[in-house]
């Protein structure tokens, strides 16, 4: 089983591919693979609760760790309440630890 890190910067209403880096997620957990999803910058907006988007929520319950930048959620209003089940918080150090830990890294 490999570890995998997959960061994802750009928000799915604006850009078409970031459906397919959470299709990569999906992917990686299904074959067994533990996977965290760091959401970062405009990456964060789809990880607030919406109910035309259950895309975070099932990749959630799939078993992939959701989290989402502290920062870039305080700089767009988002609070933690206001956060699709499934997604944590979380400080950028956590991909630093994880990168030094050798995890395999993805940036998208």
């Amino acid at each position: 089983m490999t570890h995998y890190l997959l960061i994802e910067s750009r928000d799915s209403f604006e850009v078409n591919d970031v459906a397919y880096f959470y299709d990569l997620a999906s992917g990686l957990k299904e074959r067994g693979n533990t996977v965290t999803l760091f959401l970062i910058q405009n990456g964060v907006l789809p990880a607030r609760k919406n109910p035309s988007d259950s895309t975070l929520a099932k990749l959630a319950t799939a078993g992939v760790n959701i989290l989402a930048d502290h920062l870039s959620l305080q700089e767009r209003g988002i609070t933690d309440s206001a956060l699709v089940d499934g997604v944590a918080s979380a400080e950028l150090d956590v991909v630093i630890d994880q990168m030094a830990d050798g995890v395999k890294t993805l940036w998208h």
